[in-house]
């Protein structure tokens, strides 16, 4: 990145000494860039005329070296991306020795309750087989409203987070609801959406999962299980041709492995599969970039259009950011962003967290109610309670 280098973690580091006293935090293994405050913002503009709207603001906010934000899940929505006034980088989150247990007192409700997902993903397998529909993969998702008898400890939640060292832990603030709380998005995602440097462009789609389990002949037996399974491997081939198809007009050589490799994080098994590819104009922005990219098949579905509508029928909540993306752009157009998924929105006590299941034909419904649940679990753990609110040891 060109206004801010990322630095190697210091000898003996930890995240005592780092802190986060900045509201915006994306943090992976090669370091973490915390924004502070909010020097201007980007005018409220949907992912269709984000690039020239970013082109704008470049030119007329001249002191301006970093934009970073979130886009929508929904592409016709205003994306929320400002420029801090000021950046710092720091190396990695380190390990912590141990962090404190939970209180009691915490509620969580299920919205839709386990059987009502079950239903939609029945729904939505009959609308698969519907020849008429023209729909190949859907992505539904649902939430957990936890609520806590305190304000939530962001500082502690991202800590919790980002002692799993293969993804990149983020918060992003947000406009504040309605009711003029503060909202921040917080979540630890896998999945890079789009990573851009000078004329070099990666995409690391994820798609088919799997639980992950503390028995080591349980935990390879999931991970075999996945990358034989010929439903996840058809859906993960329905994220990279989608992918490809996008990145080749950018490109002048693009690249894919033949298959998809197993990727771990501390609780799940994916199906992953690196894209790289060589840029026909090294001065693209990586927003241009991430706005025709998001949100793809592996959050929404193939065709998009028609997986939105179907999500849309589907799902009786607003997504919001959960399965948009997250990341940050500079003046030379180089840039990082994640799909927003591993992800809640918090508001002082409150936090709605958000898990979602591909859906093609071949799936179960009771299996992607279990899928949803073990992606709550790396937020869950990181609050210190269970699916049901209860309390448990912090990882």
């Amino acid at each position: 990145m060109a206004s801010v280098a990322m630095r190697q973690p210091a000898e003996g580091s930890d995240i005592e000494n780092a802190g986060f006293a900045a509201p915006f935090v994306f943090s992976g293994a090669g370091g973490t860039l915390v924004g502070h405050g909010a020097g201007c913002s980007l005018a409220p503009t949907a992912a269709g005329s984000l690039a020239a709207a970013v082109e704008v603001f470049w030119k007329e906010q001249r002191h301006a070296t970093l934009l970073v934000g979130a886009l929508p899940f929904d592409r016709t929505a205003a994306a929320h991306l400002y420029a801090p006034e000021s950046v710092s980088a720091a190396a990695p989150i380190g390990k912590v020795r141990s962090l404190p247990r939970a209180a009691g007192g915490w509620t969580s409700i299920a919205e839709p309750p386990a059987a009502t997902y079950a239903d939609s993903v029945a729904r939505a397998l009959a609308l698969l087989n519907d020849e008429a529909a023209a729909l190949r993969k859907v992505v539904l998702a649902r939430s957990l409203l936890v609520t806590a008898p305190h304000a939530i400890d962001l500082d502690a939640v991202l800590t919790r987070l980002a002692q799993d060292s293969t993804i990149t832990t983020y918060a992003v603030p947000l406009p504040a609801a309605a009711s003029g709380a503060p909202r921040t998005l917080v979540g630890a995602s896998p999945e890079l959406l789009v990573d851009k440097r000078g004329g070099t462009v990666r995409s690391a789609p994820l798609a088919g999962s799997a639980r992950r389990h503390a028995d080591a002949a349980a935990d390879r037996a999931s991970a075999d299980g996945l990358l034989h399974s010929e439903k996840d491997l058809r859906e993960h081939a329905f994220v990279v041709e989608a992918i490809l198809d996008t990145l080749t007009p950018y490109c002048r050589a693009l690249s894919a492995p033949e298959g998809p490799s197993l990727v771990s994080t501390a609780s799940m098994w994916h199906l992953g599969t690196a894209i790289d590819g060589e840029l026909k104009d090294p001065a693209v922005s990586v927003v241009e970039l991430a706005a025709a990219l998001h949100p793809t098949p592996a959050v929404c579905g193939l065709p998009r259009a028609t997986a939105r509508e179907a999500i849309a029928t589907l799902e009786d909540f607003d997504r919001g950011f959960y399965a948009g993306a997250v990341g940050w752009a500079d003046r030379a157009g180089d840039g990082r962003w994640m799909v927003a998924i591993r992800c809640a929105e918090f508001s002082g006590a409150t936090a709605r967290l958000y898990a979602g299941a591909g859906i093609v034909p071949g799936s179960d419904p009771e299996s992607e109610v279990a899928e949803t649940s073990a992606k709550f679990a790396a937020l869950l753990a990181a609050l210190g309670i269970d699916e049901a609110g209860r309390t448990q040891e912090p990882r």
